[in-house]
């Protein structure tokens, strides 16, 4: 009889450390939790041009407030990330066309860890567009199922001898899920424009121009709350 007490008594501790220790649940511990429907990244521009003023500020300035401002009217169970690139200048255009961060992994919106990892970033570098196209879904919507999509804001084409229309354009052939909406930041060069225009329209998604605070906080504010509306059209020659 002590023998059975004493096995029962040992079968019951197994068990209790495998629930505790290993992660094993009854029935009515079970918890499903779905994945959002939607991720959205925003890749902010950095680089030194940025560092421009604009009606009495710094463009970088101008965007980190406009960001700031339209955080609080997303949904809090949307599930947002930062990635930024330019913020660092680098020993070689090698390192200077690879400074891109993810500063905020894509979850549930956090506005102070956003607004936090703003203020630290200053602008400084170059433009690598088509590397942070790259490395946002190549690693930051890993194991996200589901639409992807980018935000990009940036006040110049890509200067790192890539071509972020022709990435996308390949991209494509085998990825439906991600769209990229583009804000074209007070530029004027055409070829940069259509290079652009040709990242979001063909990945189905939308083109802003914006040439001043106003016209900033619009564009951004359609990229988020699902008005939008297009403003370009790709031409093929």
């Amino acid at each position: 009889m002590r023998l059975l007490i004493l096995g029962i008594l040992i079968l019951l501790s197994i068990n209790i450390a495998l629930s505790s220790d290993y992660g094993v649940y009854t029935p009515s511990d079970y918890k499903y939790t779905a994945q959002p429907e939607e991720m959205t990244l925003f890749i902010l521009d950095f680089s030194n041009s940025m560092s421009e003023y604009l009606e009495g500020q710094s463009k970088a300035d101008m965007m980190v407030e406009t960001v700031k401002n339209l955080l609080p009217s997303i949904n809090p169970n949307s599930h947002v990330g930062l990635r930024v690139y330019g913020h660092k200048m680098g020993f070689t255009p090698f390192d200077a066309c690879h400074a891109s961060s993810l500063l905020v992994p894509i979850g549930k919106v956090n506005k102070f860890t956003i607004t936090n990892a703003l203020d630290r970033t200053n602008p400084r570098g170059m433009t690598p567009i088509t590397f942070s196209l790259k490395q946002a879904i190549k690693y930051d919507f890993a194991g996200f199922k589901g639409k992807k999509h980018i935000i990009l804001l940036t006040d110049g084409g890509e200067n790192c001898d890539e071509s972020p229309c022709k990435f996308v354009m390949e991209l494509v052939k085998t990825r439906k899920d991600i769209s990229i909406d583009v804000i074209a930041f007070t530029i004027s060069d055409e070829d940069d424009l259509d290079q652009l225009k040709c990242t979001s329209l063909v990945t189905g998604g939308k083109f802003y121009t914006a040439n001043t605070a106003a016209e900033l906080a619009k564009s951004l504010s359609n990229t988020t709350n699902g008005v939008k509306k297009v403003e370009a059209k790709i031409i093929t020659k």
